[in-house]
């Protein structure tokens, strides 16, 4: 059984993906057993020689900060931290996505800056490892002061309450923890606040949103690339010259794809070419290039975000410090998830202008893509279908991190709504994925009434895995049944570009 150890060195999305790929069992690494020990030691000899109030540790939280809580009291002042703040409503978050939160918060937790128990981080890889997922809601959070009601829900299983996923089936928290032999955790001064406060509902999104992501920029190339031999399109748009005095790094690759794509195609090489094509053929570097770019930079942002303490107060004990700050404030993830969500919602504005342009009986193509329109109506509505989801997306791409609304007494008087903003981008890189799902089928059912072998031998082996799922349609069909068999062809296919 693999196993990889949780510690303050970096993670990456290589490295998570792994993780999440092959099923790896998490562990925490000596090292960071040693700093959590030690910042927890620090902090109970601090607070028996400490008069002073320390924010969230002898206080009470937000605007009830200037309330001093007892010593005897600070156990409770923590478990009713996180029952009181456990109010998340709506749809229940993705387990995929609740197993992403429980590995970053172990991770940030590994620096020793926050306060914790060993036992309580280790609680938390043990419901990752066991596949016990802390039922958790997708609204309630302002994406500052961290995502406070998603987070008190992660966590309350730690103290036996809550719900908890196992098999898909839901239970209470404290049956589960009996069968698998858990106490409950008796959390101690600051646990509480150092489990809610934190980005981890938001940058678990991301990092989910971001996987998803960059596996379908590179699958646009592919199904742009067969949209393009199926509408007779030019290869010149594509040529490095074009790109060299333009050199977006996005826009260089993503030509560079579609060269590597349709090398050895003889369809592309072919004369008596319209002398333009459409901009959603003929702009395909600019646009897929400039959504490649947005996904790094957001990446970029991210990664940074998931190596990062973000709970509050923050313990530095070889300097002796305890300092209240801002770093739960999710402002850096809701600007990079609400430009994702633009440059993902842009990814398929320009697919599904190209499905328009199989389907409308240009350049030799039948009708609808049907050898009978009329009798058949054949990609009629996948189209209308495709069409329905980019104009969603292109509502759903209004910022969200633009909005704030006073909270807690005015004390939290700025709050960044990415949490808004990372399940909003959620559903439109799945959006995404539907799209590029009907831009395959549409496409490939074009690229059948051409010379369909003559395309390049990367393309023919792709369109032969995809007819071993999909096949071509001769006459009216059910064909919701297509589209889904091709958006599970989609989130399973593997490939790397030919170089």
């Amino acid at each position: 059984m693999n196993t990889f150890e949780i510690s303050p060195q970096p993670l990456d999305f290589v490295t998570i993906e792994n993780i999440l790929e092959n099923k790896t069992k998490l562990s925490l690494s000596q090292e960071a057993i040693i700093r959590i020990q030690h910042c927890r030691d620090y902090l109970d000899d601090k607070l028996k020689n400490h008069s002073e109030p320390i924010y969230g540790i002898t206080t009470g939280f937000g605007s009830l900060c200037n309330i001093q809580i007892s010593p005897k009291d600070l156990r409770s002042l923590q478990e009713n931290l996180v029952m009181s703040h456990a109010c998340g409503t709506g749809a229940e978050v993705d387990s995929d996505i609740v197993k992403l939160m429980l590995l970053l918060k172990a991770h940030a937790l590994s620096s020793g800056n926050s306060g914790v128990q060993v036992k309580t981080v280790e609680r938390l890889l043990d419901m990752y490892n066991n596949d016990v997922i802390p039922v958790v809601y997708e609204q309630g959070s302002l994406g500052a002061s961290g995502d406070l009601a998603p987070l008190a829900h992660l966590s309350l299983p730690l103290i036996g309450m809550g719900e908890v996923k196992v098999k898909g089936k839901v239970y209470p928290a404290r049956k589960v923890l009996k069968q698998f032999g858990w106490e409950p955790i008796a959390l101690q001064s600051k646990e509480g606040l150092a489990l809610l406060n934190g980005t981890q509902f938001m940058s678990a999104h991301a990092v989910f949103i971001l996987l998803k992501a960059f596996k379908l920029s590179r699958l646009a190339d592919i199904t742009g690339s067969i949209s393009l031999e199926a509408y007779n399109g030019r290869i010149d748009p594509f040529l490095e010259q074009i790109h060299a005095i333009r050199p977006h790094a996005g826009q260089i690759e993503t030509a560079r794809n579609i060269r590597n794509i349709l090398n050895g195609s003889k369809l592309i090489a072919r004369e008596g070419k319209k002398v333009q094509d459409p901009y959603s053929f003929r702009c395909i570097p600019q646009v897929h290039g400039a959504v490649k770019d947005t996904i790094r930079y957001a990446a970029s942002v991210v990664l940074t975000e998931i190596n990062a303490v973000t709970d509050n107060p923050t313990v530095f004990p070889d300097e002796d410090l305890v300092l209240s700050g801002g770093n739960f404030h999710g402002e850096p993830l809701a600007f990079v998830l609400d430009f994702l969500a633009i440059a993902l919602a842009e990814q398929g504005n320009i697919a599904e202008r190209r499905v328009y342009r199989l389907i409308a009986g240009q350049r030799g193509l039948p009708e609808f893509l049907v050898a009978r329109p009329g009798l058949n109506s054949g990609f009629m509505i996948p189209q209308y279908t495709a069409a329905s989801i980019v104009s969603q997306n292109k509502q759903l791409a209004t910022p969200c991190s633009v909005d704030s609304i006073t909270s807690s007494n005015e004390q939290e008087d700025h709050v960044s709504m990415g949490a808004n903003a990372a399940t909003r981008t959620l559903r439109v890189v799945n959006n995404l994925e539907r799209l590029l799902a009907i831009e395959l089928f549409a496409s490939a059912q074009a690229l059948d009434f051409r010379d369909a072998g003559d395309t390049s031998p990367f393309l023919n082996a792709f369109i032969s895995e995809y007819r071993g799922a999909v096949p071509f349609i001769k006459n009216d069909r059910i064909m919701y049944t297509e589209v889904q068999k091709t958006v599970e062809f989609i989130q399973n296919v593997k490939f790397d570009f030919p170089e």
